[in-house]
């Protein structure tokens, strides 16, 4: 049996994987070096310096790779770093369409770096196709979507939009971080790019930053080489190895996130001093028809807004918890909670952010995979 044809669980293990060559070892070793020795100028083992290729993040590439059901995989420094990678695709004059409920990380990525080079990015809802045509013309060279979108959970449609990038020839890139590919494959779905913050749910623990893309495309994946190596902004052997390690786990850790972020969605909706809840999974969240069809279930990421509450109240909740971690980031075992309009959304201006529903009591929680009664426990005593 090939391990091109393993279902998902069993590609998170296997995936792109193969005992070391050297002695035979089940784990990709850390190969803790630069360089390489060469037994003639060119003469080498596929492995020159390490900025170029290093075999412990080979294997993170592999592995990636796989359980998206791409062909090439890229590891990088940071989720952003990928992201910029993909960017420098593009030449002055080129415009983006973008959703407006964006992380504020590649918010600012791409407004305060590229913009001033002669890049213009459009922030637009992404949930109706006639909406995202309105958008597109000449100048356009690619469609850059976030599903479910950080933080309000917009969903939108991966095919619909691939459909709309195949008719004008324009590049489709898919942020799946939220999804992770257990429950979302853009690929499949006709994205020809996609990207993680693997820092979040593929690593799993809050142990390392990393960035990942994925392709299936032989010439796109040689330029996004290209960028890679000239820009040099890939990650180290160690966080390679730890992310890798997370991968092995991603199939049940995100089977108790789901689990989990069921039953707190379905708590915070039913709470008499909750406003709005943020949830894929709810029959009547918008597109949620769409998020049932391009998703396997609906992870543990939920945003919600306290009746009546202002920027200091949801301060107050959110240092009240006890269990959940007050953070940056997500997607970690632990649960975490953040406050968008001061934290990771702080970059984008209030009038902005507000357009899209990140209001200032938004909270934004990222649901781990302890005990539901005892974080069900601490949201209670925190909302009071």
């Amino acid at each position: 049996m090939s391990k091109t044809d393993l279902k998902f669980n069993s590609k998170t293990i296997h995936g792109g994987q193969e005992p070391d060559a050297a002695y035979g070892a089940v784990m990709p070793p850390i190969y803790q070096t630069s360089t390489y020795a060469q037994t003639t100028p060119g003469g080498h083992q596929g492995f020159e310096y390490s900025r170029s290729a290093n075999p412990t993040r080979t294997a993170l590439e592999n592995s990636l790779a796989s359980i998206e059901n791409g062909q090439y995989g890229l590891a990088f420094a940071s989720g952003l770093a990928a992201i910029d990678a993909v960017i420098k695709l593009l030449n002055p004059g080129d415009e983006v369409v973008s959703t407006n409920d964006l992380y504020g990380g590649s918010y600012r990525l791409f407004k305060q770096v590229f913009e001033k080079f002669g890049i213009t990015f459009h922030f637009i809802g992404m949930q109706s196709l006639e909406t995202i045509a309105s958008k597109i013309n000449d100048k356009t060279k690619l469609l850059w979507v976030e599903t479910p979108t950080n933080p309000m959970m917009n969903v939108i449609d991966i095919k619909g939009v691939a459909a709309l990038a195949k008719k004008h020839h324009l590049l489709l890139a898919v942020d799946n971080t939220f999804a992770t590919p257990y429950l979302q494959r853009p690929l499949d779905l006709g994205a020809d790019i996609v990207m993680h913050s693997a820092t979040k749910y593929l690593g799993g623990h809050s142990d390392v930053v990393v960035g990942a893309l994925v392709v299936k495309d032989k010439a796109l994946a040689d330029k996004l080489y290209f960028i890679q190596n000239a820009s040099g902004a890939v990650c180290g052997p160690m966080d390679s190895f730890l992310t890798l390690r997370g991968i092995k786990t991603l199939h049940v850790r995100m089977q108790r996130h789901c689990e989990n972020g069921r039953q707190i969605a379905q708590y915070l909706a039913q709470h008499p001093k909750i406003g709005q809840v943020y949830w894929p999974g709810f029959e009547n969240h918008p597109n949620h028809d769409i998020a049932k069809a391009q998703m396997d279930d609906y992870g543990g990421m939920i945003s919600f807004v306290p009746h009546g509450s202002s920027f200091k109240d949801a301060i107050k909740i959110v240092e009240r918890l006890r269990v959940f971690t007050l953070a940056e980031s997500l997607g970690g075992v632990e649960s975490l909670a953040g406050h968008p309009a001061s934290m990771t959304h702080a970059s984008i201006p209030k009038e902005e952010r507000e357009k899209s529903g990140v209001v200032d009591a938004l909270i934004r929680l990222s649901v781990g995979i302890e005990d539901a009664e005892d974080l069900i426990a601490d949201l209670e005593q925190a909302i009071g």
